[in-house]
């Protein structure tokens, strides 16, 4: 046996050692290349296992074993974002809920598991935000509304080459808020194929980043493909109301969101804080707590 599989399998023994103590509900296992049968056999943390796989075919087979699973996209995502995606899944599936303790194992895809996290459900900003996507509705996914999420976040603390921007981010019922909207400038998404505009991908949300100088809104289905940006949303709806201070941008997201069945991300270009808007309405509100410049 060579060193490197003497020391995997180690890391790995440890790693379901550690699983099996009382506090850690769940071990959130991040590859599609399942730990032997041999090696969990007599373990008190089989029961706390819990699957992530980006293969549908790994995940059929983990399910025939009455294995819990849930299926992560397989871009190339670093292990941080990876543990990230995997747990939204969990929770928009009630495998995992706010406050549990969960022991994650992950690594590089195809290269077996070299990484151990553990993290309380809840327990930072990104759980909580997290646990709020879930909670926004069936019909969005809680994956891309999380990855939409960070990145607005990303976008009103770094700006575009040291200056601030701000953007709006429509998510959802796509048709009528593309009837609702008309088109500023030349949509740089057009033309792409659906995998190569998904904001699941890290090379697209960077791609956002860049066109978030242009006027107007990004028009994203619930799935995460992009549609459209530079997208003028017209604040239309007198009866909705925004807090004092708040502008257009805001405006035209309250507007858009009461009228039809998106959610709205606005960044503040002002203050770089993140809003998200459902009905018309402010339903998360996320504040810097610094700026680049």
């Amino acid at each position: 046996m060579s060193e490197t599989s003497r020391m995997d399998r180690e890391f790995l023994k440890s790693a379901l050692t550690l699983a099996s103590q009382s506090d850690v509900a769940h071990l959130l296992f991040i590859s599609d290349v399942p730990i032997a049968l041999n090696d969990l056999r007599g373990r008190k943390c089989r029961k706390k296992l819990v699957y992530a796989v980006t293969s549908d075919g790994v995940a059929s087979e983990l399910t025939a074993r009455k294995e819990k699973v849930v299926i992560i996209p397989a871009y190339d995502y670093s292990r941080t974002e990876r543990v990230k995606m995997a747990v939204l899944s969990a929770l928009a599936q009630g495998a995992f809920k706010e406050g549990d303790m969960v022991l994650c194992l992950t690594g590089r895809i195809g290269r077996g598991i070299d990484t151990m996290m553990t993290m309380r459900i809840g327990g930072s900003l990104d759980d909580r935000v997290a646990i709020e996507g879930v909670k926004l509705g069936d019909q969005f996914n809680s994956q891309v509304v999380d990855a939409l999420i960070q990145l607005a976040l990303q976008i009103g603390q770094e700006g575009f080459e040291g200056h601030p921007v701000g953007t709006i981010l429509c998510i959802g019922d796509h048709n009528a808020v593309l009837e609702k909207s008309r088109q500023l400038t030349i949509n740089p998404f057009q033309g792409l194929s659906e995998v190569e505009r998904n904001v699941l991908d890290p090379k697209i949300r960077e791609a956002i980043k860049n066109f978030s100088v242009l006027d107007g809104a990004f028009i994203i289905r619930e799935d995460g493909v992009v549609l459209a940006a530079g997208r003028y949303l017209a604040a239309s709806d007198d009866n909705v109301k925004i807090p004092l201070g708040l502008g257009a941008r805001h405006a035209a997201a309250a507007s858009t969101t009461a009228s039809t069945g998106c959610i709205a991300l606005v960044v503040s270009q002002t203050s770089g804080a993140v809003r998200l808007f459902k009905e018309g309405n402010i339903v998360l509100e996320l504040h810097q707590t610094a700026r680049r410049t």
